[in-house]
């Protein structure tokens, strides 16, 4: 099984190192070498603009800073060849979670507004909500976006450039008499009020359905054009199957691989809407306090996809967030474990950054994730309009009421039974008379029986 693991780890390592090199190439529109081998093959009128070519890198990146050297993602999944391109600048990643905190100033003015949906948080949504994992706000919003140190060290999010919203949410537990359902559905709409390009939502009901409230919610993101990011869950924490808001359609739902690129065992799930993997083991990020601290999850996972889909935001602004969601799913790298398309393990395959920001991909008109308002079309039936009333298609006559019955016009014989004395006299008589004539007879039939058996006796002496 380590051998296995070993090949196919190498196999999906070479698989990205080719995607890379076929992505740098500038405006030359070429299939990428990691598109599955049923891809659509590319034509003028079907994809996009050429990507621009790569600039410089506006800020210092040195790799070999401690930090920086535990992020491992950022070679891995082609992030530092994606920002020969873009790091996300004028795209803004809405952080739906326990609040972004001030972390000692690390994130400096990129928390850009936020809002407390908990109604125990602060106003401005930065003071972290909860007493168990209250930081986990923090930390999903460092890789997403968390700017580095000028001289190039510290932590680095996949976006560094992009802005953030801190929405700060109550979850089960805390002192919040919200409901969780209505946080969500009432930051969802903040969020897009308030110039959200991406939502990251790294938590999970662990139930498939989920409330009325965020049909709308969502919906709501997907008309004003917002890419919606979910985690898929992790199995350590006790989630065996995908929940909302993963199994909501339209969403990308995000599963988590261990370093080898193998799908992770404790610190993911796997489910049919999963659509693409990102690292969720051995991972870093900067907790509330302003500390570099290590955690594990799908919670990680789903920011690395979330700042990865600024990137390409940034790099494409013409287009829409299908068709960014698209570009995601479509250079992700497949493994050999794959059976289909997509996989209930992989989804699509490894994220990619620098594919999904450089590759030509064929546009498309709906979103692959599914179609949220045709889902409430058909199965919120009691949304839907009511059945009209029946109408006559004829008008009823009146039908003149029967004659009464004629009496008999003969009396009938007093010798014979009618229908009452029968029911009430003969029926009853014999009801009571013949089991006692029977108990007669066996009493008779015993008597006799018992005299006979005495005549037959022989005397004793």
């Amino acid at each position: 099984m380590t051998r296995l693991r070993m090949l196919s780890g190498i196999a999906v390592l070479t698989a990205m190192a080719a995607s890379a090199i076929l992505g740098a190439a500038p405006a030359v529109a070429v299939t990428p070498a990691t598109a599955f081998a049923d891809t659509v093959p590319q034509s003028n009128a079907a994809t996009e603009a050429e990507t621009p070519e790569p600039t410089p890198l506006p800020i210092p990146d040195d790799p070999s800073d401690p930090v920086r050297a535990k992020e491992y993602w950022l070679d891995g999944a082609k992030i530092r060849d994606a920002w020969r391109v873009t790091r996300g600048k004028g795209v803004t990643i809405a952080v739906l979670d326990t609040g972004i905190g001030e972390a000692g100033g690390v994130f400096g003015s990129a928390v850009k507004d936020g809002k407390d949906m908990s109604g125990v948080g602060t106003a401005d949504g930065r003071t972290p909500v909860g007493v168990i994992n209250r930081g986990h706000g923090t930390l999903v919003a460092s890789v997403a976006a968390a700017p580095g140190k000028p001289d190039g060290t510290g932590m680095i999010g996949v976006a560094p450039r992009a802005n953030l919203l801190s929405i700060s949410l109550g979850f089960p537990g805390t002192s919040s008499t919200v409901p969780f359902s209505e946080q969500v559905a009432e930051g969802m709409k903040w969020a897009v009020d308030n110039g959200a390009d991406v939502i990251n939502l790294s938590f999970t009901t662990n139930t498939l359905d989920w409330d009325k409230s965020w049909d709308e919610a969502f919906l709501y993101a997907y008309e004003h054009d917002v890419v919606v990011i979910a985690a898929a869950g992790n199995r350590d924490s006790g989630t065996s199957i995908i929940g909302a808001p993963a199994t909501i359609p339209g969403v990308l739902t995000v599963g988590g691989v261990d370093q080898t690129g193998m799908a992770s065992r404790g610190a993911s799930t796997q489910g049919i809407t999963i659509g693409i993997m990102a690292p969720s083991e051995s991972l870093v990020g900067i907790a509330a306090d302003g500390q570099v601290v290590g955690w594990d999850g799908t919670s990680g996972a789903a920011p690395i996809v979330a700042g990865a889909a600024a990137l390409v935001r940034a790099a494409h602004p013409e287009l829409d967030a299908a068709n960014v969601i698209n570009r995601l799913i479509k250079t992700a790298v497949p493994v050999p474990e794959m059976r289909e398309k997509p996989d209930p393990l992989y989804g699509y395959g490894l994220l990619d950054v620098n594919a999904a920001v450089t590759a030509s991909v064929p546009k498309v008109d709906a979103n692959p994730m599914g179609d949220l308002k045709e889902w409430v079309r058909v199965y919120r039936r009691a949304d839907a309009p009511k059945d009209p009333e029946p109408q006559a298609t004829a008008t009823p006559e009146a039908v003149p009421p029967l004659p009464p019955a004629e009496p008999p016009t003969e009396a009938g014989s007093p010798l014979l039974p009618t229908t009452e004395s029968l029911r009430y006299g003969t029926l009853p008589l014999l009801a009571l008379t013949v089991p006692g004539i029977l108990v007669a007879l066996g009493v008779t039939a015993a008597a006799r029986r018992i005299r006979t058996e005495r005549g037959r006796r022989t005397p004793t002496p």
